[in-house]
């Protein structure tokens, strides 16, 4: 390349190194269940960006695994795609729900629960609730 004066322009390679590196995103990872939930709406990145309330640049680095979504960013992805918080970040509900809870009892209870009909998930759900607000008073009203 030259310039009007007929002297040769330099251009500049960036070279790979940390700074200009993708990282990729692990097996698994958010970043791939992100892509994979997208793919399953039929949506394209811009599609899904807009949908989310992100320009799709920014979204992009979601899927790429370049960048974390904050906590409200990652709300408003899974709002999108129509599933938790938890899920998006860490696969499957049981998966998630088996790190969370350390009392194997309890856990076996709530899988059995939930093949249940709805109507009595409802009820189990408002005695837990109603337990839940009964302990919170009792703590309250000893201090």
């Amino acid at each position: 390349m030259s310039n009007v004066a007929g002297r040769k322009k330099h251009v500049v390679v960036p070279k790979a190194g940390p700074r200009n590196a993708r990282k990729p995103a692990p097996a698994g990872g958010f970043a791939e269940r992100l892509r994979h939930l997208r793919l399953e709406k039929n949506l394209s990145q811009a599609e899904m960006a807009k949908l989310a309330g992100f320009h799709f640049m920014h979204y992009g680095r979601y899927e790429r695994g370049e960048a974390r979504p904050k906590a409200d960013a990652l709300k408003r992805l899974a709002d999108a795609l129509g599933v938790s918080t938890d899920f998006l970040m860490e696969g499957s509900t049981d998966e998630a729900a088996r790190e969370r809870l350390e009392d194997r009892d309890f856990l076996l209870q709530f899988q059995e629960a939930e093949k249940l009909p709805d109507e009595d998930k409802t009820v189990i759900k408002r005695l837990i609730e109603a337990f839940l607000i009964k302990r919170r008073i009792q703590e309250m009203t000893s201090r």
